[in-house]
């Protein structure tokens, strides 16, 4: 079985959710997507980093920009891993990645677990409660935000649970680029799963973006790497039996020793 993903490497204008909108409707418009299986975003794709006007933001467009990203996994027939959007929940705001499968259902929302605290996101958000976890046509699939790939216990959990492939959205600095690369390829590597990770490019008032969206296989080769400066749609098929290969010719999870893995 093979995925064929696409992913949209984008620019993001700061704190207009429409202009946003309209800018992943004009990609689209030129990709062919009757084959295409999953559509990846980036972290934040509506707003960027306007934490300070997130009422606002969410007041006015939270509900319209969830039911847009149903409304293309509808129209194309895909599953879309929706980056992330500010999200109202009981008083607070949240970083939360939507997941929706071809029939236009919301199959997950992770919230970011880990709150980046250089971009004042702890000033504003609220950390999530909840794993990555989900399933997409029977495929076990986990998603992180960007920060979260810095945490590599956090990545494992998922691991464990057989996620076979990792979905990371990201507003990644350009000033750690390398880091990005460095962490994506080492977190395949260790738990033999497939990395789709897509980043935004382009600038807000405070950071320059660094691009790089990046597949990574199972076995550590990167298969797809984005320039760190233009936007880009990148498409490319992944075999969904190779993180179970992979798994069973370096056995990593049959041996592991949790009992002296003392984590505080």
């Amino acid at each position: 079985m093979k995925w064929k993903i696409l992913i949209l490497q984008i620019d993001v204008v700061y704190g207009d959710p429409w202009k946003n909108k309209a800018k992943i409707e004009d990609k689209i418009r030129n990709v062919t997507m009757d084959e295409v299986d999953v559509l990846v975003l980036p972290e934040l794709w509506s707003s960027g980093y306007d934490l300070s006007r997130l009422p606002e933001i969410c007041a006015e467009s939270q509900s319209a920009m969830l039911a847009f990203l149903k409304n293309l996994a509808l129209e194309h027939d895909v599953m879309v891993v929706g980056g992330s959007l500010a999200d109202h929940q009981n008083g607070s705001y949240y970083n939360t990645m939507p997941v929706i499968d071809r029939s236009g259902e919301q199959v997950k929302a992770y919230s970011k677990l880990h709150l980046f605290r250089l971009m004042n996101e702890d000033k504003y958000l609220s950390e999530g409660t909840g794993d990555g976890f989900f399933t997409l046509e029977d495929v076990p699939c986990t998603g992180m935000i960007c920060y979260d790939i810095r945490f590599p216990e956090w990545v494992r959990h998922h691991a464990l649970k057989e996620a076979e492939v990792f979905f990371v959205v990201a507003e990644w600095p350009h000033a750690r680029i390398d880091h990005w690369t460095a962490l994506l390829t080492s977190r395949a590597i260790e738990n033999q799963c497939y990395i789709v990770a897509c980043n935004r490019v382009g600038a807000d008032p405070d950071n320059v973006f660094g691009g790089t969206s990046m597949v990574i296989d199972p076995w550590g080769k990167v298969l797809l790497k984005a320039s760190e400066d233009r936007e880009e749609i990148l498409m490319i098929d992944i075999d969904l039996q190779e993180s179970k290969s992979v798994r069973k010719r370096i056995p990593v999870f049959e041996d592991r020793r949790p009992a002296f893995y003392k984590l505080n």
